[in-house]
């Protein structure tokens, strides 16, 4: 077995809600300072900056998953996380046909970039990401479980985009792998706040849309960084198991990284 420091709820610049120093060799190396060694990226609706990561972080002690946090028709929130690029390749053609085609308008939602491993400029995206798909969540979770991949509603303590706060129960039937709380949450207080969530595992995040958030809340033992593997982490089954432990921000990173982050972003220059 070996110990995974794990971050599964990152955003990169292609999130129009992200901050401008999310590019992939930043969030690497944040991570590896933090010694967090498991690290998803998880866009909204889009996962055109995910193989970047995955290149930025070879050679290095970090896994990174594909994944996805898809926005469903009763505008939940819910991450998707996969094995491989050619789940998540199926899973964002899913998406899409599901997606409003509708133009992103940056100055009010934000930029959406697409970047290299180096975190250079490729092209933004046009189509607005923060929208809801026409999925309802049963049916993306379904979706996604029938490509091999673990449905995980997400933030389910906050007041917007939120299961609990948009349905007020968590439906039955639905292959749910985990439900995932905040930072600011212990598990005792989550189940105590929420009876309604049963005994379903829970996962915990730094939903990370600046670097200080990238803060590996979750400690798994695990064989390999697989879904099968992390499914029975998460159930606490077959020795493996998962211990969400609070950990705090730590902002200052924000100023050390901030002379990294490329001054190509500014609008004016792309």
């Amino acid at each position: 077995m070996r110990i995974y420091i794990a971050e599964l709820h990152v955003h990169t610049v292609l999130s129009p809600c992200a901050e401008v120093e999310m590019i992939p060799p930043l969030i690497v190396r944040t991570a590896l300072e933090r010694g967090i060694n498991l690290l998803a990226i998880t866009d909204h609706n889009a996962s055109a900056n995910v193989e970047a990561v995955m290149r930025a972080a070879q050679g290095s002690a970090l896994t990174v998953l594909p994944g996805m946090e898809v926005q469903t028709r009763e505008e939940v929130h819910m991450l998707c996380l996969f094995d491989t690029l050619e789940q998540l390749a199926d899973w964002q053609r899913q998406v899409d046909a599901h997606l409003p085609d509708l133009e992103n308008n940056a100055e009010l939602f934000g930029e959406q970039f697409v970047v290299d491993e180096t975190g250079a400029f490729i092209r933004r995206e046009r189509r607005l990401l923060l929208a809801s798909t026409q999925m309802g969540l049963e049916e993306a979770a379904t979706r996604v479980h029938a490509l091999g991949g673990l449905a995980v509603p997400a933030h389910i303590d906050r007041k917007a985009f939120s299961l609990i706060t948009n349905l007020g129960f968590v439906p039955t039937g639905v292959p749910f792998a985990a439900l995932e709380i905040t930072r600011h949450l212990s598990p005792t207080q989550a189940r105590q706040r929420f009876p309604q969530i049963g005994d379903l595992p829970l996962m915990q995040s730094g939903d990370a849309h600046r670097l200080d958030e990238i803060v590996g809340s979750m400690v798994l033992t695990m064989e390999v960084p697989t879904m099968a593997e992390l499914r029975l982490a998460l159930g606490n089954c077959a020795g493996r198991s998962a211990v969400l432990q609070q950990r705090v921000d730590r902002s200052e990173a924000r100023a050390d990284s901030s002379a990294l982050a490329p001054s190509a972003y500014g609008p004016q220059s792309l």
